[in-house]
């Protein structure tokens, strides 16, 4: 059928075709990797350190570690943190919550969701205590 729409349709769908994907699949086994090298510095599952513990990460509301000393802009967010939002967060964290203090980004989309897999295993409110990471 020969319609205005189906041209409109077909470009549509090409367009799409070309973009990269928008959410990419993560690899839980690449995201420890990736956890051990671009955020254990900073954070544990276990305990606060420089930045906030990511122990029950997963379903916690951001800026809510007990016992850390967050942002103004942290402790205001009412951003729940689940895979979409911390994929926005790792993507530009001072974009998503202006007045943040983390300047670390990553700027890899599937190294973003790598991380993000591996905190879905390990940083739930149900996950097992993960063993300590090799660094």
């Amino acid at each position: 059928m020969n319609t205005p729409f189906s041209h409109l349709f077909a470009a549509a769908a090409f367009a799409c075709a070309c973009l990269p994907a928008a959410h990419a699949e993560g690899d839980a086994a690449a995201g420890k990797l990736l956890y051990a090298a671009r955020c254990a510095a900073c954070h544990s599952l276990q305990f606060n350190g420089v930045g906030p513990t990511h122990k029950n990460l997963i379903g916690r509301r951001a800026g809510t570690a007990a016992g850390y000393d967050y942002s103004a802009a942290l402790k205001q967010a009412t951003v729940v943190w689940d895979p979409s939002s911390l994929l926005r967060w790792l993507a530009d964290p001072e974009t998503f919550i202006p007045g943040q203090r983390m300047s670390i980004s990553i700027p890899d989309a599937q190294q973003r969701a790598d991380i993000v897999a591996y905190l879905q295993l390990v940083a739930g409110p149900q996950a097992p205590t993960p063993a300590p990471l090799e660094k």
